[in-house]
């Protein structure tokens, strides 16, 4: 079911992003139908989680290397679930009032926060490193989406990369350091990571690793600047990536991790100091912001830093008020955003300077502001107070190297933090407003109810756990215990007694008052204290000083190593291509394997080196071209020769089209190979082309000796044995293609699509206008061709459906079966030109191969979504009167994919090069 929890969000946002802007704001109402089964889910799981009784699920991947994906529900795991899946519903319904009148992209906006949700969800839930690794990097992709959705914006496009290149990079070091942690404990899941060694250079280096990465997603300092850049973003997506998900994503790592690594050299020193400077320098930040939604970025980034304080020291009491600040924090800052969401949509400006104050009619904003705000400063008696002073207490009792300094950074921090939730609060009613300025404010008309409900339900609901902790309490002892399992966490309470950590909350309240009160004062100090270190780049500036650098080196050398020749860069790769392997090549076999099997061999390879020899000596670049085909049909005779007719037809239909497209693309180029004087010399060209001969030829040699009888007899023997009770196929290479190896084939159609995009994309740019016409040399219709593309076309595309169908017994298959409607189509457009294909094929091009790559994906795929295996095989019988039984196997709608693809692929390239007329000769 968790699986299946995860597939709904990706299905929903996918076609919501598809539907693109036809659904307007009404899509984030779709949208809110994962959330809610999400949230439906959890309620029926969360009796048992309560109890210690995670719900797992394991879809095996590759089980010899140990990968899978492990899923996992525990008390930890349920509370994130509920800030992910209850405020992403909450945000739904406030998008509603948001994008009330929708702009180009809400439709795809709505989506990409769905497939983000899910990928968040997929980080929380799982239970193997690297399925958290490939989770936590989908968060990192959708999010980029999200804030860079209108991609017009120049502000945006930078934020967008500025987070990617940040998280990304993190996640990559993270990904190091997982491999490293997993490798020295010997297991990659969570849940048993207890007997993790606690020393030993690599666990260290593994741990410094993931340090990062958690630091760059939770914006730690230094990485911390792409988290302010991000409020570019609409506010609703603001709310729930900085509130309940993306940036909660390092904390949770943390909170994971610390039980089993904190004790580890740097664990707990990295921790300490990086984040206790980011909560100081945020909040110190955040009071000098003018902008409602960058003061709450930039309190968010010294929130997350008292998240990371409290889980990162490795103690189940810190990690208990850690677990309330993070209830709290998602709460209060979503209900913030949604605040400053409701302020911009209706008066157009988030500046204090500009905010007057309102009218009776925005009291419930008015309240959800104070409610949310109290509960950020930790007044009492909302929920953040109760998180604060159990932060505070734990830091009292610490037992670890450093209590202390955590104990003052705390006070320090929660100061700064009643600071700038008094600024935010006086920025709302108008005391920051400056006279000269317009009063946008006091004639702004008040947002719809359902547009602020969401909001002030948030806040009520930190006043509500706050007066009522029993409302969380069993939730928290409970998550607690999931991370420490001997832990012996305290209940959460609104009064403790007197004690020191209540007067220290008592302090830090003062304090922070009386710096609300001096605001004017400190704005005039911050202003003068930043003058003095204005020269001083602060992280967003060394981070885009990086990249511009890296940009501008980049450019530099590749002037030099890319100077626009062809034939040198074709030198440059062929030449160390073969020259670094031929040496060892030459050195690794003793005897040389037989070099002829049957006296077939010798003619066909005669042909093969006649017509390659003739590739280079001809001078009309079609014959040079009909030359390479002939090579390649030679071989196929060599398949023929040795039993492979799957290979052989495969081999045939790629010449046939091969030599086909040559033919389109070379009429664009002089018929005749020039004289002129070639970049690279003739002696340098035949040293690098013999080298590439000679290399290819011994490398050929030492594989063909390097594969021993017992190791392929063994290999083969299995495959043979295998192939009609595990893929029941009788045709072995079919089952190899869309079964035992089908991730592969997965793969290289994937590959095979985003290259013909590219290359077609390039050739469609690249042709100016009329060139089409231009290209088409004019020929008269030729009666004959045209009766024998009608009398053969529909022939041949039986043949294709043939292979296609039979492949997984006889031979064909997907891609045969593919390239045989290729060469179906050649025949259309040779006798009707490009407007004869497209009226033989309605679809677009495009919308063939991705859809062919759509239903191969899906099918290895939605095993999963029933707990088997990826691509896990299965077959179906029908009993059909007249007809008798009927199989198929689950390989069928795969092989269908891979026969879309070529199909598509091939029309791709006679909407690229082809003519708008039939060219059914040409001109000598």
């Amino acid at each position: 079911m968790i699986l299946a929890v995860l597939f709904l969000h990706l299905v929903l946002g996918i076609a919501l992003v598809a539907a693109g802007d036809r659904a307007g704001s009404r899509a984030f109402a779709l949208a809110a139908i994962a959330p809610t089964v999400t949230l439906a889910w959890l309620a029926t799981e969360i009796g048992s989680v309560l109890d210690d009784r995670p719900v797992e699920q394991r879809i095996e991947w590759i089980p010899q290397l140990d990968l899978a994906i492990d899923l996992r529900l525990d008390a930890m795991g349920a509370v994130m679930v509920m800030l992910v899946s209850g405020i992403g519903l909450l945000v739904c319904v406030y998008a509603l009032g948001y994008f009330s009148h929708p702009k180009p992209g809400t439709g795809r906006l709505a989506g990409l926060l769905t497939v983000f949700a899910g990928s968040m969800l997929g980080v929380v839930l799982s239970d193997h490193l690297i399925a958290l690794f490939l989770f936590w990097e989908l968060t990192s992709v959708t999010s980029y989406l999200l804030i860079g959705n209108d991609d017009r914006n120049p502000r945006a496009r930078d934020a967008a990369l500025s987070a990617i290149l940040i998280t990304g990079s993190g996640g990559l070091a993270m990904l190091a350091g997982f491999v490293l942690i997993g490798q020295a404990a010997d297991t990659y899941r969570l849940s048993e990571l207890v007997a993790t060694p606690t020393g030993g250079t690599v666990m260290t280096a593994g741990v410094v690793l993931v340090l990062i990465g958690a630091f760059t997603k939770s914006a730690q300092l230094p990485f911390a600047g792409w988290l302010p850049g991000a409020m570019v973003a609409p506010t609703p997506i603001s709310a729930y990536l900085h509130a309940a998900t993306m940036v909660k994503a390092g904390v949770y790592l943390i909170a994971r991790l610390a039980p089993l690594l904190a004790d580890i050299g740097p664990w707990r020193p990295m921790v300490l100091v990086i984040s206790s400077t980011t909560m100081v320098v945020g909040g110190w930040k955040a009071l000098r912001q003018h902008d409602l939604k960058l003061l709450l970025a930039y309190g968010t980034v010294s929130q997350l830093a008292f998240m990371m304080l409290l889980f990162g020291m490795g103690r189940y009491d810190l990690a208990q008020a850690g677990i309330v600040v993070l209830i709290a924090h998602g709460a209060f800052k979503a209900a913030l955003f949604m605040v400053v969401g409701i302020i911009d949509h209706q008066t157009g400006t988030r500046d204090v300077r500009q905010l007057h104050g309102f009218g009776r009619a925005w009291r419930p904003v008015v309240i959800t502001s104070v409610l949310a705000a109290a509960s950020m400063a930790g007044f009492p008696p909302l929920l953040g107070f109760i998180a604060k002073e159990k932060g505070l207490d734990a830091a009292l009792h610490a037992d670890f190297g450093g209590g202390t300094a955590l104990v003052v950074v705390l006070i320090a921090g929660s100061i700064l933090t009643v600071a700038y939730s008094g600024r935010f609060v006086l920025g709302v009613l108008g005391r920051l407003a400056e006279p000269d300025r317009d009063a946008v404010s006091t004639t702004a008309a008040a947002p719809a109810g359902w547009f602020v409900a969401p909001g002030l339900l948030l806040a009520i609901g930190s006043l509500a756990a706050g007066l009522a902790p029993v409302l969380v309490d069993e939730t928290v002892q409970a998550a607690t215990v999931s991370l420490y399992s001997a832990a012996e966490p305290k209940h959460v309470v609104l009064w403790a007694g007197f004690n020191t950590a209540l007067m220290l909350s008592a302090v830090v309240i003062v304090a922070g008052a009386v710096m609300i009160a001096s605001h004017r004062r400190i704005e005039l100090a911050q202003h003068a204290f930043g003058s003095a270190i204005s020269r001083v780049p602060d992280a967003d500036r060394v981070f885009w000083g990086i990249v511009t650098g890296t940009s501008r080196f980049a450019k530099r050398i590749t002037a030099i190593v890319q100077n626009g020749s062809l034939p040198i860069y074709l030198m440059v790769i062929l030449g160390v291509a073969t020259a670094l392997p031929l040496v060892p090549a030459l050195t690794s076999f003793d005897t040389l394997p037989d070099t002829i099997g049957t006296w077939v061999h010798v003619p066909i390879a005669g042909v093969i080196v006649v017509a390659a020899v003739g590739a280079t000596v001809v001078r009309r670049r079609i014959a040079a071209a009909l030359m390479l085909g002939a090579v390649g049909y030679a071989m196929a005779g060599f398949y023929v020769v040795q039993g492979a007719p799957d290979l052989a037809l495969t081999q045939f239909t790629i010449e046939t089209l091969a030599t086909v497209l040559f033919v389109l693309v070379l009429r664009f180029l002089p018929r005749r190979f020039t004289d002129a004087r070639a970049v690279v010399t003739a002696p340098v060209r035949l040293a690098v082309a013999g080298l590439v001969g000679v290399t290819v030829f011994v490398l050929a040699l030492v594989a063909a000796g390097a594969r021993s009888d017992v190791s392929q007899a063994s290999i083969s023997g299995e495959m043979l044995e295998r192939s009609v009770p595990d893929g029941k196929g009788a045709n072995v290479v079919n089952v190899i293609l869309v079964d035992f190896r089908g991730l592969d084939t997965l793969g290289e159609i994937t590959v095979l699509a985003v290259a013909a995009l590219g290359a077609v994309s390039l050739a469609r740019v690249a042709r100016r206008p009329g060139e089409r016409a231009a290209a088409n040399r004019s020929f008269a219709k030729l009666p004959i061709v045209d009766a024998s593309a009608r009398l053969l076309y529909p022939s041949i595309l039986v043949l294709s459906a043939y292979f296609l169908f039979a492949g997984h017994n006889q031979p064909g298959g997907g891609f045969v079966g593919g390239l045989t409607a290729g060469a179906a189509i050649s025949l259309r457009y040779i006798a009707g030109g490009v407007a004869a294909v497209r009226k033989s094929f309605r679809l677009a091009p495009w919308t063939i191969l991705g859809s062919g790559l759509a239903m191969s994906g899906l099918t290895a795929l939605v095993p999963l979504a029933t707990g088997n295996s990826l691509l896990e095989h299965a077959d179906v019988k029908w009993n059909l009167p007249l007809v008798g039984t009927m199989k198929a196997t689950s390989a069928l709608p795969f092989d269908i994919g891979v026969y879309l693809v070529v199909v598509g692929l091939v029309l791709m390239a006679y909407e690229a090069f082809g003519d708008d007329q039939a060219p059914e000769a040409v001109a000598t």
